[in-house]
């Protein structure tokens, strides 16, 4: 029989917590609390998604200014073996980059030579691939204390060994698989636990945000963001007074929506973790709660304990959402002097127009004004914080042109905040769009049910009493103490542009589509220095300090909302769409160029259409739901349906339900649609390839 005493047992218990002290810093990626808390002692790092823990997007760093970064050039790439959308800001810790690219693969990779450490392939199934509505994207991971947390677009959690990327656990964070779920978005550390939420609304599933253990993976709690059936017992008391908000014989069985499938950021001090949530689902409130109401918690922000999972308060930025106007828009935690008062505050630009201030400790509203061009609400009512919308907006009975469009006035896009500027940077856009209530609604389980069609609006010089400004992407610098715009810059006529960057050296950083990455004086908005990149580019810059040299790194890969096409004019349209982490440093050269792309052939004649007028309707509607989301049919990052070989054509319903060509990424939907369904997608698609093969034939005589 051993015996150990008690002094000894404490001996050696504080010995080996100053061991771990001692050595935490020297092992991969540790990061804790203390070191998220004391920021400012090592600006050379990135540390979260948005570099601190307010997700500023803003780096201390100023070796790089507005008076050399004319001086600014390549200095290494990294190949991701990719052609679809990247959308992460790589985390950076002790001189290695952490990032995520698509369908949830993990690289992690020196950051002085580029050298990769370490990949993580969670292995993702091909036909996962039909439920993500923008493209198989990843926003990113956390790293904490070892670890890098890391999900995948099927669903599971990762806890990896930040040193090697051995897998510590995995999670399945689906309820029930058959239901369409997708996750797009980035974990969050949120005190003992790392959170995640999930994407597929428009596909039929009820939306939540679910908390695991850091160190064994173990369920902490899940909030659901929708009620269910109120004949059913709820999961909280939260979700009981929700469920007055909706209709009692609302469509629970499509699930409601309010997917968080993005916007998470942790506070420390309040302990409190803010969640936004998205759109309705379907889109129209009248198929989904039939006698209206304000449908909580759809695109609404929402404070939770991070430990307990309980509601501590919310703000719904759009009540009964019908225009898929999401608060899953990044959300930025700082301080800020309003009315003479230092308050701690959450602010968001969401897609519907209106930029947000809040105070974070107790939800208050204190100001909300426009942001980009809106012509759905007046304004928002400080009294009750709620938007007034206009006639305009109501497209039940008539097809209406509203702004913004289902694209937002702002979308995933990073925004970022300088506290010496004081303002907020947007990658902001005023797209008019068409919306129209289709008639008829059917719900397929595991497609697009959107119950509205939209399409891209022109416009006067105005709507109504409201004057447009011009369309298109802007970059814009928003003043969120004042509540107005200070200088905005036009980025070109398409929406899609990057995320932010800013710094201590007074220069903002965002890429265009175009393929440049532009520098801009953060104070003035003076453009500095344009850097051509030969990709499109959507994620968010970051910058990192090696051994006196600072860095400023992005990801380029186009793809993830308007992913089906490349823009007129785009570098994607240009030189195609291949994968890279590309940085920069003073002094840097110029940055190797893709080949150019070969130009298309003409349209190849399409087979004889023999269909009837019903047929080919319901064919259109088919494909708009079960196909539109990829194959535009306009040159683009998927096939042009339009320009299908006669092979194709015979082997149509082998590849749409057999699976022909799942391990090219084409999914079988043999369990979502019959073949007369197919049948008549293809006859639309002979249709079209009829339409737009007569065209070319008159433009070449």
């Amino acid at each position: 029989m051993r015996i150990v005493s008690g002094i000894v047992i404490i001996m050696l218990s504080l010995m080996s917590s100053g061991c771990d002290q001692k050595n935490a810093e020297k092992k991969a990626g540790w990061i804790d609390r203390e070191r998220i808390q004391n920021l400012s002692s090592e600006p050379e790092s990135w540390l979260t998604g948005g570099r601190d823990g307010g997700e500023t997007h803003f780096s201390p760093l100023a070796e790089i200014n507005d008076s050399n970064a004319n001086e600014l050039g390549f200095a290494w790439q990294y190949f991701t073996d990719s052609h679809r959308g990247l959308e992460a800001t790589p985390i950076f810790v002790d001189g290695v980059l952490y990032v995520t690219g698509n369908w949830g693969v993990v690289f992690a990779i020196d950051g002085k030579t580029g050298k990769e450490i370490w990949t993580f392939d969670p292995e993702v199934p091909g036909q996962w691939a039909r439920n993500a509505c923008c493209d198989v994207v990843s926003r990113g991971l956390s790293v904490w204390k070892g670890k890098v947390y890391a999900a995948s677009l099927d669903g599971r959690l990762f806890a990896l060994d930040a040193h090697d990327g051995t897998v510590i656990w995995q999670v399945d964070t689906f309820p029930d698989r058959t239901i369409p779920y997708t996750i797009t978005g980035a974990p969050r550390i949120a005190g003992q636990n790392v959170v995640i939420g999930n994407g597929g609304a428009e596909y039929g599933v009820r939306g939540y945000v679910t908390a695991y253990d850091l160190e064994t993976g173990k369920k902490s709690w899940r909030f659901y963001t929708v009620p269910g059936d109120p004949k059913k017992p709820f999961e909280n008391p939260a979700l009981e007074m929700a469920s007055k908000t909706w209709d009692p014989d609302s469509r629970w069985d499509i699930g409601g929506g309010g997917t968080a499938w993005d916007s998470m950021v942790y506070d420390a001090d309040l302990n409190l973790l803010y969640v936004g949530t998205g759109n309705g689902s379907p889109w129209v409130q009248k198929e989904r709660s039939p006698k209206g109401g304000d449908n909580l918690f759809l695109s609404s922000i929402l404070a939770i304990n991070p430990d307990t999972g309980d509601l501590v308060w919310y703000y719904q930025t759009t009540p009964g959402d019908n225009w898929d106007y999401t608060a899953t828009q990044p959300i930025i935690l700082t301080d800020l002097i309003i009315d003479g008062k230092n308050r701690k505050i959450l602010m968001q630009a969401p897609k519907n127009g209106f930029f947000y201030v809040l105070d974070r400790a107790t939800g208050e509203l204190l100001s909300a004004e426009k942001y980009a061009t809106v012509t759905w609400a007046s304004h928002v009512d400080m009294k009750t914080g709620k938007p007034q919308p206009l006639p305009q907006s109501n497209y039940d009975d008539e097809a209406k042109l509203i702004l913004p469009s289902p694209a937002g006035g702002h979308n995933w896009q990073p925004m970022a905040y300088n506290p010496h500027t004081g303002l907020v940077y947007i990658p902001a856009m005023n797209d008019p769009a068409i919306y129209e209530k289709r008639k008829n609604f059917e719900f397929i389980k595991g497609i697009n049910n959107q119950g509205a069609h939209f399409s891209e609006g022109t416009i006067t010089s105005e709507i109504g009493d409201h004057k447009l400004d011009e369309t298109g992407g802007f970059l814009l610098a928003w003043d969120p103490v004042k509540a107005v715009p200070v200088w905005r810059h036009k980025l070109g006529d398409f929406i899609f542009h990057g995320g932010v960057l800013t710094t201590a050296g007074n220069i903002v950083v965002q890429a265009q589509d175009d393929g440049f990455l532009v520098f801009y004086a953060a104070d003035s908005g003076k453009v500095l220095h344009k850097i051509q990149t030969g990709s499109s580019i959507l994620a968010a810059p970051m910058t990192y300090l090696i051994d006196g040299e600072q860095y400023i790194a992005v990801m380029a890969g186009y793809g993830g909302g308007p992913f089906g096409y490349f823009p007129v004019g785009s570098a994607v349209e240009k030189y195609g769409n291949e994968g890279r982490l590309i940085v920069f440093k003073l002094g840097g050269g110029d940055v190797p160029m893709p080949d150019v792309l070969p130009a298309l052939g003409p349209i190849p004649k399409p087979p004889v259409l023999d269909a009837t007028q019903e047929v080919l309707d319901r064919g259109a509607v088919l494909f708009v739901k079960a196909c539109g989301e990829c194959h535009w049919n306009i040159n683009g990052g998927y096939p042009d349906l339009r320009r299908m070989m006669p092979e194709v054509h015979e082997s149509f319903k082998d590849i749409v339900l057999g699976g022909q060509r799942e391990a090219l990424g084409m999914a079988s939907f043999g369990d979502i649609l019959s073949e007369d369904d197919v049948e008549a997608i293809h006859s639309h698609l002979i249709k079209i390839s009829w339409e737009a093969y007569q065209e070319e034939q008159k433009i070449n005589k």
